[in-house]
């Protein structure tokens, strides 16, 4: 940014409001999401073959989901639902200024954004509920065992069809996230995976 001075010369900051960087993830965000990454990832890659491995992602998985949704009430300014979740109207007209590429950039999470937020972690939570039920049901264990004691073995082979659907479609939404990401990032030219790893985007464009 150029500004002139009484005398008429024209000095450059060596900072402009573009080039200043703002904290917008904080801590907890951060950490959940690339632990719920690394969790969901771990389980759905050994499967059955190791159970034990498996189950306990799972844990992990519910475990973060429900401490993301407390602090989608109680955290930081973009961490909570109200910054970023938004109507279908307003997800939809975003949708179409994104295909013109005329989208306005947000801080926080644009409204697709937000609203993937909220998908993926309704498919999560199935995912993992699905789970505890089918390991309650056919291998007799887990918080959700004595509720599921006597379930036939018809239902335990529902449970199983769909544990494995709510998975298969996570990953399918986890594909879009990345896609709608890789978008954005280019459409803005900021690294938004990169601001997901230190918390700070720039402040302006």
């Amino acid at each position: 940014m150029t500004t002139s001075t009484p005398d008429g010369n024209v000095t450059v900051n060596q900072t402009s409001p573009s080039d200043q960087q703002v904290r917008v993830w904080d801590p907890v965000v951060r950490i959940f999401h690339w632990s719920l990454a690394a969790g969901f990832a771990t389980a759905f890659i050994v499967e059955d073959d190791l159970l034990g491995v498996h189950v306990w992602a799972g844990y992990l998985v519910l475990t973060l989901i429900a401490a993301r949704i407390l602090w989608g009430v109680i955290g930081t300014r973009h961490a909570r639902f109200s910054d970023f979740v938004r109507s279908p109207q307003q997800i939809l007209a975003y949708f179409k200024d994104a295909l013109a590429l005329r989208a306005p950039r947000y801080l926080g999470h644009n409204p697709a954004g937000g609203a993937m937020v909220i998908v993926l972690l309704v498919a999560v939570t199935a995912t993992g509920l699905s789970g505890m039920a089918l390991y309650g049901a056919t291998e007799f264990a887990g918080p959700l065992a004595t509720l599921m004691s006597g379930t036939p073995e018809s239902a335990g082979e529902a449970l199983e069809e769909i544990h494995e659907f709510f998975a298969n479609f996570t990953l399918f939404l986890v594909i879009l996230h990345l896609a709608g990401v890789a978008f954005s990032s280019l459409s803005h030219r900021e690294n938004l995976i990169g601001a997901m790893i230190t918390g700070f985007k720039r402040s302006a464009d």
